[in-house]
């Protein structure tokens, strides 16, 4: 029975070890996956290549949009009205179906989307992204902080009929 505590406590000292230096060379990592952020955007590939949309950081999605990027909110029509990124097209994750072919003659299939939603948590945009790329559209990026991280940081917001 003493031999048995005597390995379960060391057992447990270097599992405590373990973790303390896992958390010690990685806090960086640790706080941020706490937080909700990145830590660094993805590499090279583009999200035609992979098959998945690319995510992108606040200051990517500022740059992406000073360079032409056309914005695509993925909340349903309601949400959009009450508050978008500038220049945003509303594409609804539920009704991708129906509205793909006026989206087309909006966004060409070589033009830098970049979709959003309701932020962290919120699986619409990175779905709606999947579907865009199955439809052929080559570059499409997700801002995985959406719209409450762009307002939280104090970025200007347009809602419908001037509200």
């Amino acid at each position: 029975m003493k031999q048995l505590q005597r390995t379960l406590l060391e057992s447990l000292v270097i599992t405590a070890l373990g973790l303390l230096a896992g958390l010690t060379i990685n806090y960086r990592v640790v706080i941020d996956a706490f937080a909700g952020h990145l830590t660094a955007p993805v590499t090279a590939t583009t999200p035609a290549e992979t098959g998945l949309p690319q995510p992108v950081l606040l200051a990517e999605v500022r740059e992406l949009l000073n360079n032409g990027a056309l914005p695509v909110d993925a909340r349903d029509g309601g949400l959009f009205a009450d508050g978008h990124l500038p220049g945003a097209v509303s594409l609804p994750l539920e009704e991708v179906e129906t509205r793909l072919d006026d989206f087309g003659r909006q966004a060409a299939v070589g033009q830098t989307l970049v979709l959003y939603c309701n932020g962290y948590g919120c699986p619409d945009s990175f779905d709606l992204g999947l579907r865009l790329i199955a439809a052929g559209y080559r570059d499409v990026r997700v801002y995985e902080g959406g719209l409450p991280e762009w307002r939280d940081a104090g970025l200007p917001v347009v809602k419908e009929g001037g509200r």
